[in-house]
C-alpha cells in the first residue's frame, strides 16, 4: 500500500479519556509521559491507525511523530484547539511522514 492510498480519518474525540489523561498531568505526570504510555492518546491512536504498519510505519515511529505534535495536543487537552484542529494537523503531519517512507531511495 502507498502512502497515497488511504486517507486517516479523524476518529470520535476521546472524551472520557481526555478527563483522565488531563487528571494525570494535574497530579503531576509530565504530558510526553501520559501521551506515550500505557493507556495514553498514542495507544488510543495507534488502535485505531494500525493499519498504517501495512505502509511501514511502526509503533516507535508512530509515538515519535505523535510525542513532536504534543504542543498542539496540550492545546486540545486543556481546551485551546478542537479535537478535530488537532488531530486533522496530527494526520497531516503523519501523512506527510508516510509519503517520506514510500519515496523511492537513491
Amino acid at each position: 500500500m502507498s502512502a497515497s492510498a488511504f486517507t486517516l480519518h479523524v476518529p470520535d474525540e476521546p472524551v472520557g479519556l481526555a478527563g483522565t489523561w488531563l487528571s494525570q498531568v494535574a497530579d503531576g505526570a509530565g504530558f510526553a509521559d501520559v501521551l506515550a504510555g500505557n493507556g495514553g492518546l498514542t495507544d488510543w491512536l495507534w488502535r485505531r491507525w494500525s493499519f498504517l504498519t501495512s505502509s511501514g510505519m511502526t509503533r516507535d515511529l508512530f509515538s515519535e511523530i505523535v510525542l513532536g505534535y504534543q504542543r498542539e495536543l496540550w492545546l486540545w487537552l486543556v481546551g485551546e484547539r478542537t479535537w478535530t484542529q488537532a488531530c486533522s494537523g496530527l494526520t497531516g503531519r503523519l501523512a506527510r511522514r508516510m509519503a517520506l517512507l514510500a519515496a523511492p531511495v537513491g
